[in-house]
């Protein structure tokens, strides 16, 4: 693997001037490869999938595009691979797809043997030079390192307990400053950065299960996250859209490009909540003894993200100072080691 720094550059290097604006055709292409990896796995979750399409939509400039009946044409009558991906020339939006793309296929784990041919398929599609082949398939690399980081691990980044077992104070610490950490990880321009939000909200779900005597592995935490209406491709996806298309687009014209749910995705501190959410929900369903029903799950959790959508402002220093003092090298480093 190539140093950090080297990676970094190259995911960086995405000039935003190339490009002042995605035709309708780039913005269908997009979004239609978007969809087409979420199929990549060959899984039938209809849940999963229309809310990735949800999302999606959400990143679509609106009226111009019709995404259900995108979603219906990749699910009923798809287009070669290759097709979709000449409407992309510029530099920008065809590392924007990949990226994209990349992040759908790792969200739920490292990725198969199909998502790894879609994946090759679509670099070949996107016609890659030999060097930006290398710098995608090395970015790939480490999204998928990640979807496998162990759960058991902390990096140095991560908030410490004195043993397995917490109080009610230390609980609450850890689950705000995981928030913290992952709202922080929301600013930072690397791509890898928002890859990295759903590793350390399992191990924070981990840890929280752990110190209620629950021996966890990913399996259950995966579940856990579905049962309470988290899908994690559709998660991934809604963090990482506005992230990608503004370092193509420069921020100044993303306002006029996205759908109002996406807009307050990054405005709403999306990964704060979402973090926050999920480690009280964890709390409660642990210490329950795992009783709760499906239901209870999702209409807690959809009432624990609200209560960290208002709680956000009171953290915008702390996640702005956590930002300007993280060394996302080494967290990446620790996360997936």
């Amino acid at each position: 693997m190539r140093e950090e720094s080297e990676v970094t550059t190259d995911r960086n290097s995405i000039d935003s001037s190339q490009e002042a604006v995605l035709t309708n055709q780039e913005r269908k292409a997009i979004m239609t490869l978007a969809l087409m990896a979420v199929f990549a796995d060959g899984r039938n979750d209809p849940a999963e999938r229309a809310e990735v399409a949800r999302v999606v939509e959400s990143l679509s400039p609106g009226a111009d595009l019709n995404v259900a009946t995108l979603y219906q044409d990749v699910l009923l009558r798809p287009a070669p691979l290759d097709q979709v991906s000449r409407a992309l020339t510029s530099r920008g939006s065809k590392r924007l797809a990949y990226e994209l793309c990349v992040g759908v296929c790792d969200a739920d784990g490292a990725q198969g043997d199909t998502e790894r041919a879609f994946l090759t398929a679509l670099q070949a599609g996107l016609g890659f030079d030999a060097a930006e082949m290398a710098s995608t398939t090395a970015f790939a690399a480490d999204a998928d390192a990640l979807a496998v980081a162990p759960l058991a691990t902390m990096s140095a980044a991560e908030p410490a307990t004195p043993t397995s077992t917490m109080t009610a104070s230390e609980q609450e610490r850890v689950i705000l400053n995981y928030a913290i950490l992952n709202g922080a990880l929301e600013l930072l321009p690397d791509s890898l950065a928002s890859m990295a939000i759903i590793p350390l909200q399992m191990k924070m779900v981990y840890r929280i299960g752990h110190s209620f005597g629950f021996e966890l592995d990913r399996a259950h935490v995966k579940d856990f996250l579905a049962t309470a209406g988290v899908g994690v491709a559709s998660q991934y996806v809604e963090q990482i859209g506005v992230k990608l298309i503004s370092k193509v687009l420069g921020r100044g014209v993303i306002g006029g490009l996205m759908g109002a749910g996406a807009r307050q995705a990054v405005s709403s501190g999306f990964s704060f909540a979402t973090t926050y959410a999920l480690g009280h929900l964890a709390v409660r369903y642990y210490a329950g003894g795992r009783t709760f029903s499906a239901q209870v799950l999702r209409d807690t959790y959809v009432g624990l993200v609200g209560e960290g959508k208002g709680l956000q402002a009171q953290y915008v220093s702390a996640i702005q100072e956590r930002a300007r003092t993280l060394n996302l090298a080494q967290l990446l480093q620790d996360v997936r080691q």
